[in-house]
């Protein structure tokens, strides 16, 4: 049984002029959402993750307490769940599905809160990475809706660094001849494997394989072992195409690529009027924290935090309970103001 349910958007006009025929948005919630409607927090997934990904920080007592807040968690498009390469009927599936923007992803989910539940006040958006893009691109795009802000181990906007990173990973998987040219008949494992490993040496800080804590905290016996059995499987997991669509999202992530920001990064920081605690993570290899030092200087009401963390952008993933802690400490701060 599936444990989440979907939303039918129908035909979609994209920002890039294109269609998405009969868009399907994947959610889950947890908890209730209050007679005043005024309990919502949105918590958008991240790259190649679903709902279940983001279960870590929900629970009873923690900053996201499904007693108190009605928890709304949209799958991001193309993840699988959502409309996808993977599950797009013919034309437009496979390489054909239409490249979907952050922006995309984020009028969705605005239609899916408002049209759905009602809701024109979110007490909180906050997310990890990918989520963390769509984070800022929701209070930039909806200020007067958005409460507070925390976005974390993410950017505004993908760094130009942060886009070689993905071209090399994308590189590895295309060049696997089974891929043809997205249109294979087996998923070409060869290119999804290579994918997971050019992408692994930058998840983890050079610190966290210095102090061995894939062997101390993960308990595996060997690199090789780390990369088959706590990396490539969530990979493998994946359709190919569908983790090359998500990778273009993540590419051409700019929450000031809309006409009323025409670009203008600083304008769409500026734009952001929700209380805002950043968190990167002092050794994330592409999400670093001067970045997120510049994006908290444009804001008008953020705080940095650091998260001092040797466990790179994986910090934000809910694996190290120390990381855990110090992000829902930081977001129950911001619930509380």
């Amino acid at each position: 049984m599936a444990n989440h349910e979907i939303f039918d958007c129908g035909d979609v006009t994209l920002q890039s002029g294109k269609v998405l025929p009969a868009a399907r948005l994947a959610y889950r919630t947890h908890g209730r959402l209050d007679a005043a409607r005024a309990n919502a927090i949105v918590y958008p997934t991240h790259y190649s993750g679903t709902h279940d990904s983001n279960a870590w920080a929900i629970g009873p007592g923690m900053a996201l307490d499904p007693e108190k807040y009605f928890i709304i968690i949209p799958n991001m498009l193309g993840n699988g769940l959502s409309s996808s390469p993977s599950n797009t009927p013919a034309p437009d599936a496979g390489p054909a599905f239409p490249a979907v923007t952050v922006r995309d992803n984020v009028l969705l989910q605005h239609r899916l809160v408002t049209e759905l539940f009602g809701i024109t006040t979110l007490q909180l958006v906050t997310g990890h990475s990918m989520g963390a893009q769509q984070a800022y691109q929701w209070a930039a795009l909806f200020p007067d809706m958005v409460q507070r802000v925390a976005p974390f181990c993410g950017s505004a906007r993908t760094s130009r660094h942060n886009w070689l990173f993905l071209e090399g990973c994308k590189s590895a998987l295309v060049a696997d001849a089974g891929f043809a040219d997205g249109r294979y008949t087996v998923p070409p494992v060869r290119g999804i494997r290579a994918f997971a490993r050019v992408y692994a040496g930058w998840a983890w800080s050079q610190t966290f394989f210095r102090q061995r804590l894939d062997i101390e905290k993960l308990g595996l016996a060997s690199m090789e072992a780390f990369l088959t059995q706590a990396w490539e499987p969530s990979f493998l997991a994946h359709d190919a195409n569908d983790l090359l669509a998500m990778l273009a999202t993540w590419q051409a992530a700019d929450i000031s690529a809309d006409p009323r920001f025409g670009g203008d990064l600083a304008a769409a920081l500026a734009a952001i009027t929700a209380k805002a605690i950043v968190m990167p993570c002092r050794t994330d290899l592409y999400f670093p924290p001067e970045d997120s030092e510049i994006e908290v200087s444009h804001m008008r009401d953020a705080e940095l935090r650091v998260i001092p963390s040797v466990w790179g952008h994986m910090a934000g993933g809910g694996i190290n309970p120390e990381d855990a802690m110090f992000i829902d400490a930081a977001l129950k701060a911001l619930l509380a103001r």
